[in-house]
Order: structure tokens, then C-alpha cells, then sequence
């Protein structure tokens, strides 16, 4: 063995090391004992999981006879078990032998048989054997029942923890659509899935992550619609997520995007019900966590970060035109102050005579150049929003308007800045709001001051350099394989008619042709045709008469009264 290839083995048996060190958890007795079998015997089962959780002081712990003569433990926590439960659907049917059984000797080793089978009331009872699989049930909020010389317990889900009401999201607000919205817990947000999706294809995969918070994930898909490539890639990067603790969907996100260094993000997020089953309808793949009121969205495209469900519950004329505003605020949160700064700095001559007499007027006090005027509101605007969203509610409305209007207007007034820079400053502003995605108009947020200072050092070449780069990097994104800026590059037009402009329902008849769904129909081969059809016009008055009140005169007359020859009375 040569020093190199010793070297080489060495640095690779300390990094292995390190992550073996990395993946333990201190005080960890399940790890240690995750093969480990309860005791036969009571006290030693019951000393066992006081040792590990009786210090606690919501720890209960309650020895109780079955049937009058079996020696019994019932053992959770007061303040994640619903004592209703216990009591009604577990203590009293265990404690009383059921009617049809009375009078019978019940031997030990079918007890456990007749008290799932015939004694216990609740539908969630399991017997469980492995010491890890109780704790695990304990610390989650079920009840667990030992019982001496069984070697095995009931566990029994008994958890009760206090929930936020199903309400409007406040991050994805809309007109016309839907008003409930995700919560934390996982078990309800995927019934609100299932209540809209009555289909045996709904499918959910469950899977822990988080060595700590033992974290609840599921991935939802339709089977059928959805590649099923697409559901192993998730799967698989989920699955090498190792770390301590998982407390919101974010966190994944980070660890499953292509692209960790780019500021677009490549994962969509959403708190809506109905865009999670749109989604999913597209062949598109939601993960939630529990904990968290966001879903994922994967595999993500630009365009979904301007367009809202909403879009689809209003007509298509009314849609595209909502579209293209919210397109052209895109271009003036982006561009507009560095193309401002490129024109004074640079290219006044492409200003016309009037309105640059009342620029340089505008700017004649101002004793900072046009790049630092542009860069210090910019920052001024960053903070002042970052301060109105972790203000109270009460106190952050009235710090927007306060800052808007008298600290803009005071730093006019003082010569700090031109009012022609409070302008394009507001109009970017305004135009970052109207981005239906936070974190899309973050990052063109961030984008903004690169091309300020490209425009600052090389005027209109500067801003078509930045905006090139940029262009060349949406171009290389790619979101679980599927580029970036589909169906525009690579071009589909079936796809296109649902980007700038929305066409008709009836005219997309097919799925993203990016996601290669197995099922691409998604409407009736013969829907549009009829559509095409004359309509009847039942309640025409040519055909059905027109009375004014008690009078005939001026009356058409109906053509409905004579079936059999079609003439008019």
C-alpha cells in the first residue's frame, strides 16, 4: 500500500466517522433498544418506562385489575390524551368482563385476543410487542395498557391536542375560490384531500423524518396520472434527509431542490386545498409534513409563481388580462430602477425635452448620484417592509402608511432624493407586491440590486449584461428534471396555453406534456365539439311568446303551443 492510498483510506475512515458521531443522538435509549422486547413482567415492564419518562410531571400512571383478576397498568400523558376516551372506551370495558363472556374462565394466554376481540371498545387497538414501537406510542399521545405475564402490550390511540380552526389562508387570499386552507395537524389536512379527491387512485405514503422530532411526511399523488419516476425521485430524496429535527415544510424543501445556490426557488409552496389538488390533477407530486400548514409542490415552472387559482373560477378573457398586469408588475419590480438609473447616469438624450426639464429640476437639490439615491430607498424600503411584517397588526399598518407617505415626503423636502426616485422606487415597490408568490418576489427583490450596480458602472449595456445572465440561468434551472422556464423553452404549445394569456378550459384538453403523465387526456373527446354546437335557446321570447301583463298587445305569440304541426296560436 502506497502513503497516498494509506492517506487517502484514513481521511475517508475519519469522515465516516464524523457522520457516525453526527448521526447519534445523546441519551437515546430507543436507538440503543430499538429490538428490544417488553418484559413478561409487570413491575419490570412499568420500572422500565418510569425510569425513562416518570420524571415527567403530566406522566400517569394508573394499576388497575382486567376482569377483576388480571394484574393490569394503564400508562400516557394527562395533557396529550383525551381522559373521555380512556375512561369510557378503555378503563371501564377492561375492568368488566363483557355480558357474553360472563361466567367463563378465561385462560392467560388468549387474553390478549378477548380483550382486542370482545372487550375493547375503541377501533384503533393494536397489541404490541417491541419496547420502542410503546415509547414511540406513549410520546405521541396514546395510551398503552401492560398486563403481567403477557410479554405484550394494548396500545391504544388516544391523542387529543388542541387545533387551529379550518380558515382562509392568509398568504394565498382570493376573490372567487375556495376558503379553507391547510392546518398543522397532518391528519386533518389530508382529509381535506381526501373530501375533494373520492378516488381509490389517491395515494398517500408515510415516512418519519427527523432523529428527534420523528417528524410526519406524506407524499400524496394520483396513481395513474402522476410518472411514477416521479414519485421514487421524491421518495429517494426524502429518504437521505438526516437530521435532528424537522418543525416545518421548509426545511425539505431546502434539502430537495436541484439548485441550492439559486434564488428562484424550484419547490412551489401553498396553504390552499384546491391548488394542491390542481396540482395533483396535473401529475404533480404534494408533500406535507405534521406541523407545518404548507404543502410542496413538485416538480415547479416559473410561470406557477404569477398565477393564482383564481384564474381558473374567472372567465379567460377577464384571466389573461389580470395575467399580463401581473407580468407587467414582474418587469417594474425587476427593472424599472435599474433602468432609471441607466438613463440619467448614461442616456439622458432618450428622454423627451419636457419631461427631462422636470427631472433635472426635480434632481437640481439632491447632492448624491443617481445609483446611491436608488440604493439607499431600496434599502430603506427592505427595512421599512421587513419592520411592518414583524410589527403587530394593529401597529404595522400604520408604520406602511407613516413610512410611505411622511418619511418619502420628508426626504424630498430635505434634498435627500429626487421625487422622480420616490416614484420608481414606489412603482417597484407596488410591483413586488403584486406578485401572487412570496418567495418569487423575494427573489426578484434580491435581483434588483445587481442590476442597480450594473447599470450604475455600464448604463443600458450593464442592464442587458445583468438580464442576460439572468435569462441564462432560468434557462439552466431544472425543478426534479423538468426545465425551468416549460413550456415556453423547450416549446409546447398545448402547454402554452396556459402561461401569459389563459386560453379556454375546453381548448386544454391535455396534462403538461413536461411532467410525462401516463394519462394525458384531462377532458372529454367530445366536450368541445358540443360546445361548438348552436345553442338551444329554450326561453327565447320568438319562441316561447312575450306577454305584457293582462294585454296582448305587441305580443309575439309562442311557437311551444301546437307540437304536432308546429304552427302558432
Amino acid at each position: 500500500m502506497t502513503i497516498l492510498e494509506w492517506l487517502r483510506r484514513r481521511s475517508n475512515n475519519k469522515q465516516q466517522q464524523r457522520r457516525s458521531q453526527a448521526a447519534e443522538v445523546p441519551d437515546q435509549y430507543l436507538n440503543n433498544h430499538e429490538d428490544e422486547r417488553l418484559p413478561e413482567s409487570l413491575e419490570d415492564a412499568v420500572a422500565i418506562i418510569s425510569g425513562l419518562l416518570g420524571e415527567n410531571d403530566d406522566f400517569m400512571l394508573r394499576h388497575f385489575h382486567i376482569f377483576g383478576q388480571f394484574d393490569a397498568a394503564l400508562i400516557n400523558f394527562s395533557n396529550m390524551t383525551d381522559s373521555d376516551v380512556v375512561n369510557t372506551d378503555i378503563l371501564r370495558p377492561l375492568m368488566y368482563k363483557p355480558e357474553q363472556l360472563a361466567g367463563t374462565i378465561i385462560p392467560q394466554q388468549q387474553l390478549m385476543d378477548v380483550l382486542l376481540k370482545d372487550a375493547l371498545y375503541h377501533s384503533k387497538g393494536s397489541s404490541e410487542c417491541r419496547l420502542s414501537m410503546i415509547m414511540e406510542s406513549l410520546l405521541r399521545g396514546g395510551t398503552v395498557v401492560l398486563i403481567d405475564g403477557l410479554g405484550e402490550a394494548i396500545i391504544v390511540e388516544t391523542t387529543k391536542v388542541d387545533k387551529r380552526s379550518i380558515d382562509q389562508p392568509q398568504t394565498e387570499q382570493v376573490i372567487r375560490g375556495p376558503r379553507e386552507g391547510f392546518i398543522e395537524q397532518l391528519g386533518t389536512n389530508i382529509s381535506l384531500l381526501r373530501y375533494r379527491l373520492p378516488t381509490t387512485d389517491f395515494r398517500v405514503k408515510m415516512m418519519k423524518i427527523g432523529r428527534v422530532t420523528k417528524s410526519k411526511t406524506a407524499i400524496c399523488y394520483l396513481k395513474g396520472i402522476v410518472n411514477d419516476a416521479l414519485v421514487e425521485e421524491v421518495e429517494r430524496r426524502l429518504s437521505i434527509i438526516d437530521i435532528d429535527g424537522v418543525l416545518d415544510v421548509g426545511y425539505l424543501e431546502q434539502f430537495i431542490e436541484d439548485n441550492h445556490l439559486s434564488p428562484f426557488p424550484q419547490v412551489q409552496n401553498t396553504e390552499r386545498t384546491d391548488k394542491a389538488i390542481a396540482s395533483m390533477l396535473e401529475g404533480r407530486v404534494i408533500i406535507l409534513v405534521d406541523g407545518s400548514p404548507f404543502a410542496l409542490i413538485v416538480p415547479t415552472v416559473f410561470n406557477q409563481f404569477y398565477q393564482t387559482t383564481e384564474d381558473y373560477s374567472e372567465r379567460f378573457l377577464m384571466v389573461s388580462f389580470i395575467r399580463l398586469s401581473r407580468l407587467l408588475a414582474l418587469c417594474f419590480s425587476l427593472v424599472t430602477p435599474s433602468l432609471y438609473v441607466a438613463i440619467i447616469s448614461f442616456n439622458p438624450e432618450l428622454i423627451p425635452t419636457e419631461f427631462a426639464v422636470a427631472v433635472s429640476g426635480g434632481r437640481a437639490g439632491v447632492p448624491f448620484p443617481s445609483i446611491l439615491e436608488v440604493l439607499v430607498m431600496e434599502a430603506s424600503m427592505e427595512v421599512l417592509r421587513e419592520a411592518t411584517l414583524r410589527l403587530p397588526q394593529q401597529i404595522g399598518g400604520a408604520l406602511s402608511i407613516v413610512g410611505v407617505l411622511v418619511i418619502g415626503q420628508a426626504a424630498v423636502s430635505a434634498g435627500f432624493v429626487s421625487p422622480i426616485t420616490v416614484v420608481v422606487i414606489a412603482l417597484t415597490t407596488i410591483g413586488s407586491f403584486a406578485t401572487p408568490a412570496y418567495n418569487a418576489a423575494l427573489a426578484l427583490r434580491l435581483l434588483r440590486f445587481p442590476l442597480v450596480f450594473f447599470a450604475g458602472m455600464f448604463g443600458l449595456y450593464g442592464v442587458m449584461v445583468g438580464l442576460i445572465l439572468i435569462a441564462n440561468h432560468l434557462l439552466s434551472l431544472k425543478s426534479f428534471g423538468v426545465p425551468y422556464l416549460s413550456p415556453v423553452v423547450p416549446g409546447n404549445f398545448d402547454g402554452m396555453k396556459d402561461t401569459v394569456a389563459r386560453l379556454p378550459l375546453w381548448t386544454m384538453r391535455k396534462r403538461p406534456t413536461m411532467l410525462h403523465t401516463p394519462n394525458h387526456e384531462r377532458l372529454g373527446g367530445d366536450v368541445e365539439d358540443k360546445l361548438k354546437e348552436q345553442p338551444i335557446n329554450t326561453l327565447d321570447p320568438l319562441k316561447v311568446g312575450n306577454q305584457k301583463e293582462e294585454s296582448t298587445n305587441g305580443a309575439s305569440p309562442s311557437d311551444h303551443g301546437d307540437s304536432s304541426n308546429g304552427s302558432t296560436h
